[in-house]
C-alpha cells in the first residue's frame, strides 16, 4: 500500500537571543560583546525605529505571529528548524566571534510555542557560550522533549539523525551539519570525546560520500531522509559548482530533500531528480529588523516553505511558500506586491534549475512545484 504524501515545515534560522529575548517575559543578560552594540536592548531600539513600539514583555509566542495561525491551519507532519541560538545563561563567550546569541532557559516556551519536531544545531551560534552553552542546550531541549540534531557531546551523538514518525507509519530522518563558508569554525567539530557540532569541512565529493553512507547505514524503504546543511555567505545569491555538486551527490546518495541555511535571505531553489533542494532558506525569526545596509535583499520578508514529498519514491509532489515580513519583531503576512516581487525574485534566480514558482490564490501565497 503506498503511503500518503507527508508535508514538511522548513524554514532557516530561528534566532531567539539577543533582542529577542530581550523583549521575552524571563530576559537574560543583555550585555554584549559587540562592536557597535553592547546591551541587546539596542536591537529592540532599532526595531522600534524602524518600525514601531514592540511590547516589553511580549508573549512567548509574539515572535512568530502570524507563522503560528499558517502552521496551525496547514498541520504539517513534521517540523524542522535551524535554531540557532544557544539555550544557556552561561557567560563564557566564545572567543574570537563577533556576535553571541543566548536564550535564557526560562524563555524556552518562545521555541516550544512552534512545537518543532527537529531543532537542528549544527550551524555558528550553538557554541557562542562554550561547551557549557552547547550541554545546557542540549539538556534544556531534551528536558522539553523536543529533539536536537547536528550537536551532541561527541562526534557519534553529533551526526546521529534525528528520527520522526509520521501518521501513515513511516519515517522522515534529519541529517544536519555545518560548514566553514557559514562561520562554523573547525575547532567546535565534535570528536570522539569532545562536544561540538556536525562538521563538513567543504561541499567535496568525498564529504558527500561520507554523509551519503551515514544514510544508507539507516535509510530503510519508505522513509524520508533530509540533510539539512548551515553553509555560505550571509549574503547573495551565487551557488557555487561545489556547492550544486554537493548537493547533487547527497540526492543520488539517497536524500530527498537538502535543507539549506545560513543566509538572511532566500538563495536559489532547484529539484534535482524530482528532489526538492532549498540552497538558503532565509532567516525567519531574528532582532536585524532597523539595521541599515542590505535593503536590496528584502531580508524583512521571510519564507515560511512547505514541502509535500511521496514516502515511497522521496520524490517532491508539491509544496507552498508562505511569505511573512518582520515588523514589530513579529511575522506578519507580506503585502500581496511583496509576495510578486519574491516570487519573481525566486523565478529569476533558480531559472533552469527545474522549478516552478507561482502566485497562488489572492497573491498571497507561492506555489512550488516541478518546471
Amino acid at each position: 500500500m503506498r503511503g500518503d504524501p507527508v508535508t514538511l515545515f522548513l524554514c532557516g534560522d530561528v534566532m531567539l537571543g539577543r533582542g529577542v529575548d530581550a523583549i521575552l517575559p524571563c530576559p537574560g543578560d543583555p550585555g554584549l560583546h559587540e562592536r557597535y552594540i553592547r546591551d541587546a536592548r539596542g536591537y529592540v531600539a532599532l526595531a522600534e525605529a524602524a518600525s514601531g513600539p514592540v511590547p516589553h514583555p511580549a508573549d512567548f509566542s509574539w515572535p512568530w505571529g502570524e507563522a503560528l495561525h499558517v502552521l496551525d491551519e496547514t498541520a504539517p507532519d513534521v517540523r524542522v528548524v535551524n535554531l540557532e541560538t544557544s539555550i544557556t545563561q552561561s557567560d563564557d563567550f566564545a572567543p574570537g566571534k563577533q556576535v553571541h546569541y543566548r536564550l535564557n532557559p526560562a524563555n524556552l516556551p518562545c521555541l516550544t510555542v512552534a512545537r518543532p519536531d527537529v531543532c537542528v544545531l549544527a550551524n555558528n551560534h550553538v557554541l557562542d557560550f562554550g561547551v557549557t552553552g552547547l550541554e545546557e542546550t542540549l539538556d534544556a531541549l531534551a528536558g522539553a522533549g523536543l529533539r536536537a540534531v547536528g550537536a551532541g557531546r561527541n562526534a557519534d551523538e553529533a551526526h546521529r539523525p534525528a528520527v520522526v514518525g509520521t501518521a501513515g507509519g513511516g519515517r522522515v530522518l534529519v541529517f544536519s551539519f555545518g560548514m566553514p563558508s557559514s562561520g562554523v569554525p573547525r575547532r567546535w567539530a565534535a570528536t570522539a570525546d569532545r562536544p561540538g557540532v556536525g562538521f563538513v569541512p567543504a561541499p567535496s565529493s568525498a564529504d558527500a560520500a561520507q554523509v551519503a553512507d551515514r544514510v544508507r547505514q539507516v535509510k530503510r524503504p519508505g522513509d524520508i531522509v533530509i540533510a539539512s546543511v548551515h553553509w555560505g555567505p550571509n549574503w547573495g545569491y551565487g551557488v557555487s559548482r561545489d556547492e550544486a555538486r554537493f548537493a547533487h551527490a547527497l540526492i543520488d546518495g539517497g536524500v530527498d530533500v537538502v535543507h539549506g541555511h545560513s543566509s538572511h535571505h532566500p538563495r536559489p531553489v532547484e529539484v534535482y531528480h524530482d528532489r526538492l533542494v532549498l540552497y538558503g532558506c532565509g532567516d525567519f525569526i531574528d532582532d536585524y529588523e532597523g539595521i541599515r545596509g542590505y535593503e536590496e535583499f528584502r531580508d524583512d520578508l521571510r519564507l515560511l516553505w512547505l514541502v509535500t514529498v511521496d514516502p515511497d519514491s522521496g520524490r517532491l509532489t508539491g509544496g507552498r511558500i508562505v511569505p511573512l515580513q518582520a515588523h514589530r519583531m513579529r511575522l506578519r503576512p507580506a503585502a500581496r506586491e511583496d509576495c510578486a516581487w519574491l516570487r519573481d525574485l525566486l523565478d529569476r534566480i533558480s531559472h533552469g534549475a527545474g522549478v516552478q514558482v507561482g502566485l497562488g490564490p489572492g497573491g498571497g501565497l507561492l506555489t512550488l512545484g516541478r518546471a
